[in-house]
C-alpha cells in the first residue's frame, strides 16, 4: 500500500524506493519536492534584465509583436544573433592575423599584385 510522499506502486519519488510501512515518514514528501523543483527551476531559468528601447527599436519590437513574437522570444534572439556575429568576427580576425604571419602567402600575394600592375592597360 502506498504511503505518504510514494506513488502508487509504492516509490519514493525522490529514490525510486518503495516506502515500507511502518519506517515513518519517507524522506521527501511531494510538496518539498515539487516546491524545491519549482524554486530550483525558476532559478536556473529566469534571469531579468532591463533594456532601454530608443524609438526605432521599439517600431522594430512593434513589427515583430505584430507578426506574433513575442518580446521576450525577439530580445533572446537578438542576443543570441549579436553574440553569433561577434563570434564569426573574431574568427575572421584570427584568420586575418594567421595570413598575416604567413610570409609565404604575403610573398604570394605581392607577386599577384605584381603581374597584375604589369598586365594592366597603359593610361
Amino acid at each position: 500500500m502506498p504511503g505518504y510522499g510514494t506513488d502508487r506502486r509504492g516509490h519514493s519519488p525522490r529514490r525510486g524506493i518503495a516506502h515500507e510501512p511502518g519506517r515513518g515518514v519517507p524522506r521527501f514528501p511531494p510538496r518539498l519536492c515539487l516546491s524545491y523543483r519549482v524554486s530550483l527551476y525558476t532559478r536556473v531559468m529566469t534571469k531579468a534584465i532591463s533594456v532601454r528601447l530608443d524609438e526605432d527599436v521599439q517600431r522594430a519590437l512593434a513589427t515583430l509583436e505584430a507578426a506574433g513574437i513575442s518580446r521576450s522570444d525577439a530580445i533572446r534572439k537578438a542576443i543570441l544573433d549579436a553574440a553569433s556575429v561577434a563570434k564569426r568576427h573574431a574568427a575572421l580576425r584570427r584568420e586575418v592575423a594567421a595570413l598575416e604571419r604567413d610570409e609565404m602567402d604575403r610573398e604570394e600575394m605581392r607577386s599577384v599584385a605584381t603581374m597584375m600592375e604589369a598586365l594592366r592597360a597603359p593610361e
